[in-house]
């Protein structure tokens, strides 16, 4: 298992260690639900060094990546990011990311389950364009500053650049804690405002308790894995391996968004099946609701009647609406906000109702 730069840090804060994509990571620091609470009412610290992180460059960077990115990314202007996925020309998705475009270079964030796989299939395409393809996994660490209080707990830290001024889905550069032209971008994973900083590994943990000493009074708290999911979950934002994957689509999805299926991407992976899914989609993903006494589960079977309909892919308790949810691909035609399904529970029988994703979110409408 690898470790990440903060590991230590986790430990001496009597984190709960699982792992997780190849990594040694804190899955909780104490009861999940009230990590969640934490981060809706004040703000959360989440260590994100087991992310893959990759930069393109070279003359045809961009040429390169409009071929195995379903964004557009020749139309990212400089500063901002894109939510983009890497498909195979099946449509199915490898993998999504979010894709930074900078001056000289494109930086792509990926998940860390599938970086070697990502890495791996991105080199077998690159034959042909004058690009490079650098893993700097290894060379830098990652921390996510999420809710209300992150921009005032992390302007003191920062010189040479006014965080008000990176709106969202956009980055900056400024010093931080000495360290010059840190890259920080407005993203998180979480439906709550937020940073996200890449640092040297070895500067790190300085900042981690910078931060966590900066937040102390205001509340801020280190957040596991568990929580970062459920909040993940109530912002209806995808996981992979959930939400998509193999035979699971980015458009019935709901992440067209991340999909450009103009002429000019018509040589991208998986252009020709995606154009052809959303001509003729059967099922969309929504959201349940329920309120039973059972938690929606990966692969429970959802039913209308006595008619098998759809699946859930992601299910939990939520803390911010009270109620159990879920994720679930729902055929078209059972599938209008408010309907009663019934979840099927190892053979029993519980009520459910569809809803618009998301369940939550300060900043996507």
């Amino acid at each position: 298992m690898q470790q990440t730069a903060i590991h230590d840090r986790h430990v001496a804060l009597g984190a709960r260690m699982t792992d997780f994509g190849g990594w040694r990571m804190p899955l909780q620091y104490g009861p999940i639900l009230e990590e969640v609470k934490t981060v809706r009412s004040t703000g959360g610290l989440f260590d994100l060094g087991h992310m893959g992180r990759v930069r393109v460059e070279g003359p045809q960077a961009v040429e390169f990546l409009d071929r195995v990115c379903t964004a557009r990314v020749e139309r990212i202007p400089e500063g901002s990011i894109r939510y983009s996925l890497f498909c195979t020309e099946s449509g199915d998705p490898l993998d999504d990311l979010l894709v930074y475009r900078d001056t000289d270079h494109v930086y792509l964030v990926v998940n860390a389950s599938n970086t070697a796989t990502d890495l791996a299939w991105m080199r077998q395409h690159l034959e042909g364009f004058d690009a490079q393809i650098i893993d700097e996994t290894p060379t830098t660490e990652m921390l996510a500053l999420q809710g209300q209080i992150s921009q005032e707990v992390l302007q003191p830290l920062v010189e040479d650049c006014d965080l008000a001024s990176i709106g969202y889905y956009k980055f900056g550069y400024g010093t931080v804690l000495g360290q010059e032209h840190t890259r920080i971008s407005r993203t998180g994973y979480t439906g709550e405002d937020g940073f996200e900083l890449y640092l040297p590994p070895e500067l790190a943990p300085t900042v981690w308790d910078r931060l966590l000493e900066q937040g102390a009074e205001r509340g801020l708290a280190p957040i596991g894995l568990g929580a970062r999911d459920t909040l993940r979950l109530e912002a209806g934002m995808a996981l992979y391996g959930h939400e998509i994957a193999e035979g699971l689509n980015p458009i019935e999805a709901g992440l067209s968004f991340g999909v450009s299926l103009h002429k000019s991407k018509s040589g991208t992976l998986g252009f020709d099946a995606l154009t052809a899914i959303k001509a003729a989609p059967t099922r969309r993903l929504v959201g349940i609701t329920t309120d039973g006494p059972r938690v929606p589960r990966q692969g429970y079977k959802l039913f209308d009647g006595d008619d098998e309909i759809g699946f859930v892919c992601s299910g939990g308790v939520s803390p911010t609406i009270d109620s159990n949810i879920g994720s679930a691909y729902v055929a078209l035609g059972h599938d209008e906000v408010g309907r009663t399904l019934d979840l099927d529970v190892r053979g029993k029988r519980q009520a459910c109702r569809v809803q618009e994703l998301p369940f939550f979110s300060r900043t996507r409408k």
